[in-house]
């Protein structure tokens, strides 16, 4: 009877397939087996218990939860880390359901909020070590990938802006508004009225002292509120999401666009900014690295496809007008934060333990090899509601988003007709 070590030595090599793995394996009772003489990554199995779950299960999930519970130690450069979980992830691919039906969660707004609590209420000192200084959670935006992440966030804050073509007295509304970020950008370079909205407890008390601060209490109001809440009816000029609609649901999605078409005056903007599954097959399914996500990272998130966020925005007669890929820009963004985390361990670890800091460093690390490995992406989404049959004003070409001057708006002109 092959032992555990000899079983696992001859899946990977098969799931290799001749292909060279960067890595020296240490066992739990000693032994090492080197796969290069040129390794990157030095992985210790502690226990062999590793070995079973990797036979049974998927290897990203494995390993990573493996990582984070302490069962494996790992060295080595994340980038090199992650290229090798892939490679292992082809000697142990994950196996389906063996019932075919897939876990769908189910979005209510007490396990809504309870999520939202999990991941955003870890400590507002804890996000102010990597993020930038506008405390932005979201895809920045590089116009030569070389921008420190400061900058790429007050340009992805001003593409938004301009995207949404604010005027000065406009009344913004962002769902799922952070820490403020956006809407202090807008109201201080746009001159908006805005209104956020949060679940989380930490977020809005932190930018309701961030708008006081600033000065801005007048002009900007910050809720603790669920979305589906918000009482105010063909109010808002412009409404902006941004890394707020994967925790909606997709079966959720009809009715988070109808609550924005409720809160829009006619001829009025939305612009979602949100995570897209890559291929249209795949945002149903289950893969390899799902379930750890699921479960440390992003209770009940989900990852709707383009196509899904296209229909039900029509739907709701919020017709689109522009789609923008940003998928290498939040690689690049994510790149930035772990390594601004990875700079700051001693202290992350103090403020949120060891475990969460390996949570949060492996997620971001992995996101970011996803993205570039087009495994997801992320896109910006611009709509007009416009339920009438007459044409809406609109920028007769994209140059107004990226240029100082104001373009004429779209109106027929029907001359002698």
């Amino acid at each position: 009877m092959k032992d555990l070590r000899t079983t696992f030595l001859e899946h990977v090599k098969k799931g290799l397939n001749g292909r060279v793995l960067p890595l020296k394996v240490l066992f739990w009772d000693g032994h090492e087996y080197l796969f290069d003489e040129n390794f990157l990554v030095t992985m210790h199995l502690k226990s062999a218990k590793i070995i079973t779950q990797l036979l049974t299960g998927s290897a990203l999930d494995v390993l990573g939860e493996g990582y984070v519970e302490g069962d494996i130690g790992i060295d080595g450069r994340y980038q090199d880390i992650l290229a090798v979980a892939e490679g292992l992830s082809d000697a142990f691919p994950a196996k389906k359901p063996k019932t075919g039906i897939l876990h769908k969660a189910l979005h209510s707004k007490a396990k809504d909020k309870e999520a939202i609590h999990y991941h955003y209420d870890v400590s507002n000192d804890f996000y102010r070590l990597w993020l930038d200084r506008n405390m932005v959670y979201s895809c920045g935006y590089f116009k030569t990938g070389k921008e420190d992440i400061d900058t790429a966030q007050e340009q992805k804050l001003d593409h938004i802006c301009r995207k949404l073509h604010l005027q000065p007295g406009e009344k913004l509304l962002d769902i799922g508004c952070g820490w403020g970020g956006l809407l202090t950008w807008a109201a201080k370079h746009y001159g908006i009225q805005g209104v956020g909205v949060t679940l989380s407890e930490e977020q809005f008390a932190f930018a309701k002292e961030r708008i006081e601060r600033e000065g801005l209490a007048d002009r900007v109001e910050i809720r603790l509120q669920d979305y589906r809440d918000i009482p105010e009816r063909d109010y808002f000029d412009k409404v902006s999401s941004v890394g707020m609609f994967e925790h909606v649901g997709r079966a959720k999605l009809p009715e988070y666009f109808e609550v924005i078409n409720r809160v829009l005056k006619e001829g009025g903007w939305v612009m979602n900014h949100g995570i897209t599954a890559s291929q249209q097959d795949d945002e149903g399914g289950h893969h390899s690295g799902s379930d750890f996500m699921d479960k440390y990272v992003f209770p009940d998130g989900e990852i709707p496809h383009l196509w899904r966020v296209v229909r039900d925005m029509a739907g709701q007669n919020l017709e689109v007008i522009d789609v923008e890929n940003l998928r290498p820009h939040y690689a690049q963004t994510l790149i930035h934060w772990v390594d601004r985390l990875e700079a700051h361990k001693d202290e992350a670890v103090a403020m949120v333990g060891e475990k969460r800091y390996r949570i949060w460093a492996i997620y971001m690390a992995g996101c970011a090899y996803a993205f570039w490995r087009n495994w997801s992406a992320l896109h910006q989404v611009l709509a007009i509601k416009q339920t009438g049959e007459e044409l809406t004003p609109r920028p007769w070409e994209r140059r107004y988003q990226y240029e100082e001057n104001q373009y004429r708006l779209a109106e027929p002109d029907w001359g002698d007709i």
